[in-house]
C-alpha cells in the first residue's frame, strides 16, 4: 500500500491483512517543514521518522504481520533513526553515505521495545477512521495530493496510448 501518511491508514491496512505498507518519510517531512516554516528537524524529531516509528511500534506491539517499508528519505539521518524497520528503500546516494559511516549503527526500532510500550489498541470503524484521518491535516492533504497525481498520470498515460494506437 502506498500513499500512506497516518496511523489510522496503517491500522486499517494491518486489519485488512495488507502484506506491505510504504510510508513516505520524506514527504511527511516536506509537509511539516513548509507548514512550520522551518529548515528541518533533528532526526529523532523528524515528523516522518516519528510517524514510521509509531506505526512500527503499533504493529509489533499487537503482532501484525504487515511489513513496513519506509521510503522517500531526505537524508541519511532519517534512515539511521529507522534502523530496525522491516524494510527501507534507500537511494544509491544514501547507500554510499551509509557505507562511509564509521560509527556503529544502532537498532532504534525493535520488537522488545515495541512490546513493552504503553501503546493502546485502536479499534477503527469507518466513522472513527474518517475522523482520525480528517484530524491529521498533513495526512489528508498528502493523500489527496497523491490521489490527484495518480489520476493525472493515468489520464496522461491513457491519452498517450490512445494517440499511439490512433484511437
Amino acid at each position: 500500500m502506498t500513499l500512506l501518511f497516518s496511523l489510522p491508514q496503517a491500522i486499517h491496512c494491518a486489519d485488512s491483512q495488507v502484506t506491505l505498507i510504504s510510508p513516505f518519510v520524506g514527504r511527511i517531512l516536506d509537509w511539516f517543514k513548509a507548514h512550520d516554516k522551518v529548515q528541518g528537524y533533528p532526526a529523532p524529531d523528524d515528523p516522518g521518522v516519528k510517524s514510521v516509528s509509531t506505526i512500527f511500534n503499533y504493529y509489533k506491539k499487537f503482532g501484525y504481520k504487515t511489513q513496513i517499508m519506509g521510503a522517500s528519505f531526505r537524508n541519511k539521518e532519517e534512515i539511521l533513526e529507522l534502523a530496525g524497520c522491516d524494510l527501507l528503500t534507500i537511494a544509491p546516494n544514501f547507500l554510499e553515505e551509509l557505507s562511509k559511516e564509521e560509527s556503529e549503527v544502532l537498532c532504534k526500532l525493535n520488537l522488545a521495545d515495541a512490546k513493552k510500550s504503553n501503546i493502546q489498541k485502536i479499534s477503527l470503524d469507518e466513522k472513527s477512521f474518517r475522523l482520525m484521518l480528517n484530524e491529521d491535516a498533513m495526512a489528508t492533504e498528502k493523500l489527496s495530493e497523491g490521489i490527484r497525481g495518480f489520476a493525472k498520470a493515468a489520464m496522461d498515460l491513457e491519452a498517450k496510448l490512445c494517440t499511439a494506437c490512433h484511437i
